[in-house]
């Protein structure tokens, strides 16, 4: 079992690849990398941070890759910084994915209503179109309203119905409601769906990319949709209670190590 996680690496700040490579690796499959960028931090209140953009490099590492004949079980993509990237994913998918093979995509665009800085609408419009070739999606709230452009909410019932229009299985995370944060995703009869966790104040890096590399990890395990939705839910939940307490610069990412052995723990059961 190969998975193939397509990221940008950010070399302090758990996040990106820094997060999917140990946590799908701890699966006990193989985790094999495109990074798409690399930055001294991430972005996310760190100042005077270095980027230095991996496009041009992309295309060497994949004609070598054709050479060995390698195909992947699993493609996952996350942060991808330009358009070019976006084509490069699809790319990718047509040459590498294996023969009843997953795309799955986590639509890095934007959160709190917000575009992330750089992102156009333009941008929106290339990621609908990866979306549509995925077999899974995993946006947030406001990178869902982006993709269906809609107004931002912060939870609207017909999100992930709407959704399926572009991929059939939308996992739209991060719904607060009420004292609750919500997963909604669509079950194999299309019938809506939704996993509830606490809602801990505060916000903290990493934790959408702790969510989906737990998902991903699970469903190599054989895990249904539901129950990779609740294994990388309640994997999340955990670090983040952990960390706001254990860790004073939120900035620095979940401590989702000292969490890992429930999660396997019960990704074994």
């Amino acid at each position: 079992m190969r998975v193939l996680a397509i990221n940008d690496i950010s070399c302090i700040g758990k996040c990106s690849l820094s997060v999917s490579l140990p946590i799908i690796s701890a699966c006990g499959v193989t985790c094999d990398v495109i990074p798409t960028a690399i930055l001294s931090t991430h972005t996310g209140g760190f100042e005077g941070y270095t980027f230095r953009d991996l496009t041009d490099d992309i295309p060497s590492i994949l004609a070598h890759w054709k050479t060995l004949g390698v195909k992947f079980d699993f493609i996952y993509s996350g942060y991808l910084g330009s358009m070019e990237q976006i084509d490069l994913v699809s790319a990718i998918k047509k040459e590498f994915l294996a023969e009843g093979g997953k795309l799955i995509v986590d639509p890095v665009m934007g959160d709190n209503g917000k575009l992330y800085a750089g992102f156009t609408k333009a941008y929106v419009e290339k990621m609908r179109g990866l979306c549509r070739e995925a077999d899974y999606i995993l946006p947030n709230v406001t990178e869902a309203c982006y993709l269906l452009g809609i107004p931002y909410a912060e939870y609207m019932q017909e999100t992930a119905q709407k959704l399926a229009e572009l991929c059939p299985r939308p996992i739209v995370t991060g719904i607060h409601q009420n004292n609750d944060i919500l997963v909604s995703y669509l079950d194999e009869n299309g019938d809506l769906q939704t996993y509830s966790s606490e809602n801990i104040a505060g916000f903290f890096c990493g934790a959408g990319d702790v969510f989906a590399s737990a998902f991903v990890g699970a469903l190599t395990r054989g895990k249904s949709e539901r129950e990779a939705v609740g294994l990388a839910a309640d994997f999340t939940t955990a670090a983040i209670r952990r960390s706001a307490t254990e860790v004073p610069d939120k900035r620095y990412g979940l401590n989702f190590e000292a969490e890992i052995f429930t999660f396997l723990q019960k990704l074994n059961t």
